[in-house]
Protein backbone atom coordinates (compact mmCIF):
# COMPACT_ATOMS: atom_id res chain seq x y z
CA UNK A 1 0.00 0.00 0.00
CA UNK A 2 3.01 2.59 0.62
CA UNK A 3 4.83 1.75 -2.38
CA UNK A 4 1.46 2.67 -4.22
CA UNK A 5 1.30 5.88 -2.41
CA UNK A 6 4.57 6.96 -3.49
CA UNK A 7 3.77 6.33 -6.77
CA UNK A 8 0.90 8.45 -6.74
CA UNK A 9 2.55 11.50 -5.44
CA UNK A 10 4.63 11.34 -8.56
CA UNK A 11 1.83 13.15 -9.97
CA UNK A 12 2.49 16.15 -9.20
CA UNK A 13 5.93 16.96 -11.23
CA UNK A 14 3.02 19.18 -12.49
CA UNK A 15 2.25 21.22 -11.51
CA UNK A 16 2.39 21.80 -12.56
CA UNK A 17 1.83 21.71 -13.33
CA UNK A 18 2.72 20.84 -14.57
CA UNK A 19 2.48 19.72 -18.62
CA UNK A 20 3.09 21.09 -17.26
CA UNK A 21 5.88 15.34 -21.75
CA UNK A 22 8.78 16.55 -19.32
CA UNK A 23 12.14 16.41 -20.97
CA UNK A 24 10.94 18.37 -23.55
CA UNK A 25 8.00 20.63 -24.49
CA UNK A 26 4.68 20.35 -26.19
CA UNK A 27 1.48 22.17 -26.67
CA UNK A 28 1.20 25.93 -27.30
CA UNK A 29 4.83 26.44 -26.69
CA UNK A 30 5.71 24.34 -29.28
CA UNK A 31 3.58 25.51 -32.15
CA UNK A 32 6.25 27.86 -33.46
CA UNK A 33 4.67 27.53 -37.39
CA UNK A 34 0.96 28.39 -36.13
CA UNK A 35 -1.07 31.54 -36.72
CA UNK A 36 -0.70 34.50 -34.64
CA UNK A 37 -1.88 34.92 -31.44
CA UNK A 38 -2.61 38.48 -28.86
CA UNK A 39 -2.67 38.07 -25.01
CA UNK A 40 -4.55 40.98 -23.71
CA UNK A 41 -4.53 43.21 -22.09
CA UNK A 42 -0.69 44.35 -22.42
CA UNK A 43 1.08 44.91 -19.63
CA UNK A 44 -1.37 44.14 -17.49
CA UNK A 45 -0.65 41.41 -14.08
CA UNK A 46 -2.82 38.57 -13.87
CA UNK A 47 -3.38 35.60 -10.91
CA UNK A 48 -3.51 31.90 -11.57
CA UNK A 49 -6.52 30.25 -9.12
CA UNK A 50 -6.74 26.98 -8.61
CA UNK A 51 -10.41 25.85 -8.96
CA UNK A 52 -11.71 22.76 -7.61
CA UNK A 53 -8.89 20.23 -7.03
CA UNK A 54 -5.57 19.36 -8.76
CA UNK A 55 -5.67 15.62 -9.17
CA UNK A 56 -2.50 13.60 -8.99
CA UNK A 57 -2.88 10.09 -10.87
CA UNK A 58 -0.78 6.98 -10.82
CA UNK A 59 -2.74 3.58 -11.88
CA UNK A 60 -5.70 3.19 -9.16
CA UNK A 61 -3.71 5.42 -6.53
CA UNK A 62 -4.49 9.21 -6.57
CA UNK A 63 -3.25 11.72 -4.75
CA UNK A 64 -5.18 15.68 -4.44
CA UNK A 65 -4.97 19.32 -3.46
CA UNK A 66 -7.15 21.70 -2.73
CA UNK A 67 -4.92 25.08 -3.11
CA UNK A 68 -2.86 26.45 -5.43
CA UNK A 69 -1.76 29.41 -6.90
CA UNK A 70 0.26 32.02 -9.03
CA UNK A 71 0.04 35.28 -8.08
CA UNK A 72 2.33 38.54 -8.99
CA UNK A 73 5.21 39.86 -6.59
CA UNK A 74 7.51 42.10 -8.25
CA UNK A 75 9.01 42.19 -11.84
CA UNK A 76 7.86 40.81 -15.19
CA UNK A 77 6.82 37.70 -13.64
CA UNK A 78 2.58 37.64 -13.92
CA UNK A 79 2.28 40.13 -16.07
CA UNK A 80 1.53 40.21 -19.63
CA UNK A 81 4.79 41.68 -21.81
CA UNK A 82 4.19 45.11 -23.18
CA UNK A 83 2.69 45.65 -26.57
CA UNK A 84 4.37 44.30 -29.27
CA UNK A 85 5.42 41.57 -26.71
CA UNK A 86 1.60 40.40 -26.15
CA UNK A 87 1.55 39.58 -29.84
CA UNK A 88 3.67 37.13 -32.10
CA UNK A 89 2.41 36.69 -35.67
CA UNK A 90 3.33 32.85 -35.79
CA UNK A 91 2.75 31.17 -32.70
CA UNK A 92 2.31 30.97 -29.18
CA UNK A 93 3.18 33.72 -26.56
CA UNK A 94 4.96 32.47 -23.16
CA UNK A 95 4.57 34.74 -19.80
CA UNK A 96 6.78 34.13 -16.93
CA UNK A 97 5.28 33.17 -13.76
CA UNK A 98 5.88 32.86 -10.14
CA UNK A 99 6.18 29.05 -9.62
CA UNK A 100 2.87 27.98 -8.38
CA UNK A 101 2.74 26.98 -4.60
CA UNK A 102 0.25 23.53 -3.66
CA UNK A 103 -0.77 23.02 -0.20
CA UNK A 104 -4.13 21.03 1.33
CA UNK A 105 -2.65 17.90 -0.08
CA UNK A 106 -3.76 14.27 0.92
CA UNK A 107 -3.20 10.83 -0.73
CA UNK A 108 -6.10 7.95 -1.30
CA UNK A 109 -3.99 5.85 1.03
CA UNK A 110 -3.62 6.21 5.05
CA UNK A 111 -0.49 6.54 6.56
CA UNK A 112 0.88 8.80 4.21
CA UNK A 113 2.00 12.61 4.23
CA UNK A 114 3.32 14.51 1.38
CA UNK A 115 4.60 18.03 1.63
CA UNK A 116 5.31 20.02 -2.23
CA UNK A 117 7.88 23.04 -2.84
CA UNK A 118 8.28 24.25 -6.52
CA UNK A 119 11.53 26.77 -7.74
CA UNK A 120 12.65 27.91 -10.96
CA UNK A 121 11.63 29.53 -14.03
CA UNK A 122 7.81 28.44 -14.64
CA UNK A 123 5.62 29.71 -17.42
CA UNK A 124 2.31 30.37 -18.98
CA UNK A 125 2.06 30.00 -22.90
CA UNK A 126 -1.14 29.96 -25.22
CA UNK A 127 -2.34 29.65 -28.92
CA UNK A 128 -4.89 31.07 -30.45
CA UNK A 129 -6.85 28.52 -32.03
CA UNK A 130 -10.09 26.78 -32.03
CA UNK A 131 -9.91 25.44 -29.16
CA UNK A 132 -7.27 27.52 -28.00
CA UNK A 133 -4.13 25.53 -26.62
CA UNK A 134 -1.99 26.76 -23.83
CA UNK A 135 0.65 25.17 -21.50
CA UNK A 136 2.15 25.48 -17.84
CA UNK A 137 5.73 25.06 -18.54
CA UNK A 138 7.73 23.95 -15.70
CA UNK A 139 11.76 24.23 -15.47
CA UNK A 140 14.54 21.11 -14.93
CA UNK A 141 13.76 19.97 -10.74
CA UNK A 142 10.97 22.51 -10.52
CA UNK A 143 8.73 20.64 -8.55
CA UNK A 144 9.77 18.24 -5.85
CA UNK A 145 7.36 16.18 -3.76
CA UNK A 146 8.42 14.95 -0.24
CA UNK A 147 6.48 11.66 1.59
CA UNK A 148 6.64 10.37 5.08
CA UNK A 149 4.99 7.83 7.04
CA UNK A 150 4.82 4.58 5.59
CA UNK A 151 7.13 5.54 2.64
CA UNK A 152 9.75 8.58 3.18
CA UNK A 153 10.24 9.42 -0.59
CA UNK A 154 11.51 12.74 -3.02
CA UNK A 155 9.91 12.78 -5.85
CA UNK A 156 11.53 15.41 -8.41
CA UNK A 157 9.83 16.20 -11.20
CA UNK A 158 10.77 17.30 -14.90
CA UNK A 159 14.36 16.04 -14.07
CA UNK A 160 16.02 16.68 -17.34
CA UNK A 161 14.44 19.67 -18.51
CA UNK A 162 11.66 22.14 -18.83
CA UNK A 163 8.46 20.48 -19.22
CA UNK A 164 5.01 21.78 -20.33
CA UNK A 165 1.89 19.98 -19.19
CA UNK A 166 -0.65 20.67 -22.62
CA UNK A 167 -3.96 22.00 -21.86
CA UNK A 168 -6.49 24.41 -23.25
CA UNK A 169 -7.43 27.82 -22.43
CA UNK A 170 -11.18 29.39 -22.18
CA UNK A 171 -11.67 33.25 -22.32
CA UNK A 172 -14.46 34.65 -19.63
CA UNK A 173 -14.70 36.12 -16.88
CA UNK A 174 -12.48 35.16 -15.87
CA UNK A 175 -10.38 33.15 -18.52
CA UNK A 176 -9.39 29.45 -17.43
CA UNK A 177 -6.81 27.09 -18.18
CA UNK A 178 -7.54 23.71 -18.18
CA UNK A 179 -5.53 20.63 -18.32
CA UNK A 180 -6.59 17.58 -18.39
CA UNK A 181 -4.39 14.20 -17.96
CA UNK A 182 -1.13 15.57 -18.78
CA UNK A 183 1.88 12.93 -18.52
CA UNK A 184 4.19 14.04 -15.71
CA UNK A 185 7.41 12.09 -15.97
CA UNK A 186 9.72 12.14 -12.36
CA UNK A 187 12.70 10.45 -11.17
CA UNK A 188 11.78 8.91 -7.44
CA UNK A 189 14.31 8.57 -4.56
CA UNK A 190 14.39 7.14 -1.32
CA UNK A 191 13.39 3.91 0.89
CA UNK A 192 12.65 0.79 0.10
CA UNK A 193 9.38 1.06 -0.18
CA UNK A 194 9.97 4.04 -2.49
CA UNK A 195 9.00 3.16 -6.43
CA UNK A 196 12.80 4.73 -7.46
CA UNK A 197 13.43 5.56 -10.86
CA UNK A 198 12.26 7.41 -13.61
CA UNK A 199 7.93 7.03 -13.17
CA UNK A 200 5.31 8.26 -15.09
CA UNK A 201 1.54 9.74 -13.78
CA UNK A 202 -0.50 12.00 -15.05
CA UNK A 203 -1.23 15.34 -13.93
CA UNK A 204 -5.17 17.74 -14.38
CA UNK A 205 -5.95 21.03 -12.89
CA UNK A 206 -8.10 24.27 -13.93
CA UNK A 207 -6.58 27.08 -13.16
CA UNK A 208 -8.72 30.65 -13.07
CA UNK A 209 -7.11 33.47 -14.64
CA UNK A 210 -7.64 37.11 -12.86
CA UNK A 211 -6.43 40.48 -13.86
CA UNK A 212 -4.94 42.51 -11.05
CA UNK A 213 -4.23 45.27 -12.73
CA UNK A 214 -7.66 45.95 -13.16
CA UNK A 215 -10.02 44.22 -11.65
CA UNK A 216 -12.91 45.05 -14.23
CA UNK A 217 -10.93 43.49 -17.21
CA UNK A 218 -10.40 39.76 -18.21
CA UNK A 219 -6.94 38.15 -19.42
CA UNK A 220 -7.77 36.79 -22.74
CA UNK A 221 -6.43 35.30 -26.07
CA UNK A 222 -7.12 36.10 -29.26
CA UNK A 223 -5.53 36.63 -33.29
Amino acid sequence: MALRTSRALILLAPAAAATLVLGGTTGASAQSDAGPTTISPAGHSFAAQLTGQATFKAGSTTMTCTVSASVPTTGANNQVPAAPGNHNDAGAVSVPINPPTFSGCSTSIGGVSVTASTNGAWSISAQNGSPVAAGLTMPKGGFVLKTSGLAACTITASPTGPTTAAGTWTNGAPSSLAITDAPVPATVTGGFLCPTGDQTATFSATYNVTDTTDSAQQITVTG
